[in-house]
């Protein structure tokens, strides 16, 4: 065999398609949870930042995860401070290895949805016709009245979750957040994500979604898993990115 002929001998992994997959000694991997539904999920009604309380079936569903996960170990937990998701959060965290104790994190906030906060959409098409015009044309940039657009968000919660890889480097980290902040989640991990395909990620209550996170790459390690629900009613889909009602 000629030296051109040879197999060529790596240290490491190879990159596949020139893709540098994150290290995991430095990366931090992220469990991201969506928070068990609230009461405006059930009446269909925008929550953004308004600080709801989850409904007798988000209790169920976030006693579930909690079975799920019981007896699973991670470096740390973080919560938005919105009641929907912190609720989610104690439930779970208190059947995990330690228990670890629940950190709030205002950058983990759903999208600020300013005037329409408490509006279902049939209030919307009447009073912010020209709002969902924008929105149809450009669904990144488009700020809800008085509010954020996904991109504001992007870049928010985008500084959290690189606080959080900076803080946790080689962990693994449980984070209880919002459907918005997942889809910001899946696009870090993606490097982005193509245009008016934020649309496209269904992310139901209580779903688990991972991520993993180093400082220069990322990698999708699990969409949308909801499998701890099957025994109970369907997770609505319904949030404040979307607005879509059950």
């Amino acid at each position: 065999m000629t030296s051109s002929t040879k197999p060529r001998t790596h240290k490491g992994r190879l990159a596949p398609f020139g893709f540098t997959p994150p290290d995991r000694r430095s990366a931090t991997e992220f469990w991201v949870v969506r928070h068990g539904e609230s009461t405006w999920n059930t009446e269909g009604r925008y929550q953004g930042q308004a600080d709801v309380p989850l409904s007798h079936v988000g209790i169920l569903q976030a006693a579930s995860l909690a079975e799920r996960l019981t007896g699973q170990h991670f470096d740390a937990v973080y919560t938005s401070d919105l009641r929907r998701a912190a609720q989610t959060a104690e439930a779970v965290a208190e059947r995990l290895e330690g228990p670890p104790p629940v950190q709030g994190d205002p950058g983990l906030r759903e999208i600020d949805v300013g005037e329409l906060s408490g509006l279902v959409i049939a209030d919307i098409r009447e009073r912010h016709p020209d709002y969902l015009e924008a929105l149809k044309a450009d669904p990144w940039a488009t700020r809800r009245p008085g509010g954020e657009s996904m991109e504001d968000l992007y870049a928010r919660s985008g500084a959290a979750f690189e606080a959080l890889r900076a803080r946790h480097p080689g962990g693994r980290v449980l984070v209880f957040t919002h459907g918005g902040v997942v889809r910001v989640a899946v696009g870090l991990a993606l490097g982005g994500v193509p245009a008016n395909a934020w649309a496209r990620l269904s992310v139901t209550n209580t779903s688990i979604t991972r991520v993993l996170l180093d400082e220069n790459s990322g990698t999708l390690l699990g969409f949308n898993d909801d499998a701890h629900l099957e025994d109970l009613i369907e997770a609505t889909e319904a949030d404040d990115v979307l607005g879509q009602t059950q």
